[in-house]
């Protein structure tokens, strides 16, 4: 599908040699930003990305592949590697997300490319990296999802983890490729040298995880699944209301004095039971309880006309 070119980064060009979701996202989010994006498919059907997605119509690739002009070439042939090699020798960035190992089968190594195109930067996705001891092993984005410890923070404590809805641990990779790709343009500038960006799903994922590992490491602490709520932050949480379900991020000390008023309760905000933040987090429980008793006399309407007259940052569960 193929695009009129605008942006930051219009006159760079992509070649994308990834498929499925992790490689092409990182196409995705440069072809956003104004980047011609040519993407390598394989003969006969293409990218499986045609044929994911629910209902009748595959319209995932219709969002994966925006921005992007196809060529189709065989990489396990020798000339469908020389195609590719054309194209390269005078791309600005290449991208793959192939088990490492696999391009250098085909004679495409870094090292082949900087012969070629010294400027080339190469952004390459894998599981576990493209180096070290799992290195060699397969990996989808929900392994490196519980690998980087995501999936055991998930969901509620009386059942196994969760996953959300949509698959995090290749966005995230991607989008750390895409932020090495950006990095590594700025440091062409000065050495005129492409730079080899190697992004790994689980560490993309345990990148995002905050304070968990140097709690475990300082003090003992090993996070447990808690259902909808963040521990210690409150109030944080979806609130039934009469006719849905409503989000309100009230876990401020202003916020939470303006939320208070919004529920006709300003005595709250001074009660020293939730007057902190940490009496607010020890009484967590108990405090969205009480929250909720006073969500569910309203409509969804009715609330967020409230949280927006008293500047509560809440949204509805669409």
């Amino acid at each position: 599908m193929e695009t009129e070119n605008s942006g930051a980064l219009k006159g760079l060009k992509v070649i994308e040699m990834g498929q499925l979701i992790a490689g092409p996202f990182c196409g995705q989010l440069l072809g956003d930003m104004g980047a011609d994006v040519v993407k390598i498919e394989p003969p006969g059907a293409g990218d499986p990305m045609r044929q994911w997605g629910n209902g009748e119509h595959k319209v995932w690739w219709e969002v994966i592949g925006r921005n992007k002009r196809s060529v189709t070439a065989n990489l396990r042939v020798t000339e469908g590697q020389n195609l590719v090699r054309r194209l390269l020798a005078d791309a600005d960035i290449m991208i793959e997300n192939f088990k490492p190992g696999t391009v250098e089968k085909w004679g495409l190594s870094p090292a082949d490319l900087h012969a070629i195109n010294p400027r080339l930067i190469i952004v390459r996705v894998s599981g576990y990296g493209q180096t070290g001891p799992y290195s060699t092993r397969a990996g989808y984005g929900g392994i490196g999802e519980a690998m980087g410890g995501w999936r055991a923070i998930v969901g509620d404590p009386d059942r196994p983890p969760s996953r959300m809805g949509v698959s995090i641990g290749d966005t995230l990779a991607a989008t750390y490729g895409c932020m090495g790709a950006l990095a590594a343009l700025h440091a062409r500038e000065a050495s005129g040298k492409g730079q080899v960006v190697d992004s790994a799903l689980y560490e993309a994922v345990l990148q995002v995880m905050e304070s968990i590992v140097p709690e475990y490491d300082l003090m003992g602490l090993v996070r447990q699944r808690s259902g909808s709520i963040l521990p210690g932050i409150a109030p944080s949480n979806v609130y039934a209301c009469k006719d849905g379900e409503y989000m309100i991020g009230g876990n401020g000390d202003t916020v939470f004095a303006r939320l208070c008023e919004a529920m006709g309760r300003p005595d709250l905000a001074t009660d020293p039971r939730y007057a902190t933040h940490v009496a607010r987090g020890e009484r967590q429980a108990e405090l969205d309880s009480l929250i909720e008793q006073w969500t569910l006399k309203m409509t969804i309407d009715q609330l967020e006309a409230l949280m927006i007259a008293h500047s509560v940052p809440a949204g509805r569960v669409y």
